[in-house]
């Protein structure tokens, strides 16, 4: 079984254990490194567009997988390191940025369902096996406005039988835990379970032929009477955001926030290839001191800070929110979510405009899959539905407006 990189010695807080500083700087280091090498590569996986196996093998030899899970003293990142690690990967390839930001949320799951000792077993756990994350668990519906269930749960002695479909974004022929959300039907509960893709009556449905986007490895899982252990169950989903406690309330936007990481890695993967091209003088369409070139990449320089800035400004906040835990105020994530739907739309307005605009001015194989990754991680969150619930949320604070943004 692949190891973790080996941490540089460092001052450390217990003796022999690396300092924390020492541990961030050693994952960045290693996310760099992973950086560069899926970079080389990353037109020709592109355009293959085969499931991430192989790529999701060079991001658990790294170690990244076992290091993005939630921090633990001697392991695990914070928020703020892992956000950077998916940033850094997400400008090389975006759809190993998308399976890891997805990956690194749902190991935070154990922590925004389940009780604290399961949590960390759980954590320790993946660690230890590396596992790769991935799923689809729904937001509650605003105000309660129940929808028919994909995926029902049956209680069987012990535990329960999971049916249905649902579809997933990410290493859906990679991955080793898949998490969803459940209804049972018996008690209306709605459940967020964990189960192995290859246990008995789960059926893989890989997507083909996407637009962009096209090595996240999406899909859909179709589970058939599939077992699921008491010990599977990572804990009830509430039904709406009235019933649900506060740093429970964190996850969805947490999720959302972690993919403005993969816009912002887009749209600074599109500028660095752009401009490397503009500067070597064998592909842009503008003479190479024209002043109109320098117009046109200081907007789009300018764009990728501003939607950096704000992205930034919401990974601080959501990180003191993580930290905070259980102690958590109660009106603290109405805030933060309509915080990070901020960064949601500046970020994708950003990475649109500049995946689009870099065409302009360099005509090179391979360029254009930034617009198309933009395109497909952006388009099932329209901007002026979440324009709206911040204004809602601003003229009135209303915590039901900022819950549909998410939705």
């Amino acid at each position: 079984m692949p190891t973790t990189p080996s941490t540089p010695s460092a001052p450390s807080g217990t003796a022999g254990r690396p300092s924390d500083a020492a541990r961030r700087r050693a994952l960045l280091r290693t996310a760099r490194d992973v950086a560069e090498d899926l970079a080389a590569d990353s037109v020709a996986r592109e355009q293959a567009g085969r499931p991430p196996v192989d790529e999701t093998a060079r991001l658990r030899e790294a170690g990244l997988l076992a290091a993005l899970t939630p921090p633990r003293p001697g392991r695990g990142a914070d928020w703020r390191t892992g956000c950077a690690v998916i940033r850094e990967i997400g400008a090389a390839d975006s759809s190993l940025g998308e399976v890891l930001a997805r990956h690194y949320v749902h190991t935070w799951g154990g922590r925004f369902y389940a009780a604290d000792h399961h949590a960390a077993a759980l954590e320790e756990e993946s660690a230890r096996e590396q596992w790769l994350w991935t799923g689809a668990v729904r937001a509650p519906a605003p105000g309660g406005e129940a929808e028919p269930p994909d995926l029902t749960l049956k209680p069987r002695s012990p535990g329960y039988v999971l049916s249905g479909r649902r579809p997933v974004d990410t290493a859906v022929a990679a991955a080793d835990q898949i998490a969803v959300d459940a209804v049972c039907a018996v008690t209306g509960d709605v459940l967020v379970v964990r189960v192995a893709p290859g246990a008995p009556g789960v059926t893989l449905e890989p997507a083909h032929d996407r637009l962009g986007q096209r090595v996240a490895g999406a899909g859909a899982v179709v589970f058939d009477r599939v077992a699921v252990a008491p010990g599977q169950v990572l804990g009830r989903r509430p039904y709406d955001e009235e019933s649900t406690a506060p740093f429970t309330a964190l996850a969805e936007p947490a999720l959302r926030l972690a993919l403005c990481h993969v816009g912002l890695g887009i749209a600074e993967g599109a500028l660095t290839e752009a401009r490397d091209l503009s500067r070597g003088g064998r592909a842009h369409r503008l003479p190479g001191e024209d002043p109109d070139l320098f117009l046109a990449y200081g907007e789009l320089a300018s764009a990728a800070q501003t939607a950096t800035a704000v992205v930034d400004r919401a990974t601080e906040v959501m990180a003191q929110a993580l930290d905070a835990g259980e102690q958590l105020d109660a009106e603290d994530p109405a805030g933060i979510a309509a915080l990070v739907a901020t960064a949601e739309t500046v970020t994708s307005e950003a990475a649109l405009h500049i995946t689009a605009r870099v065409l302009e001015f360099a005509d090179a194989p391979g360029l254009d899959r930034f617009w198309r990754n933009a395109r497909v991680l952006t388009a099932h969150r329209p901007v002026a539905h979440r324009l709206r619930s911040i204004g809602e949320h601003y003229l009135n604070g209303s915590h039901r407006a900022v819950a549909a943004a998410f939705r």
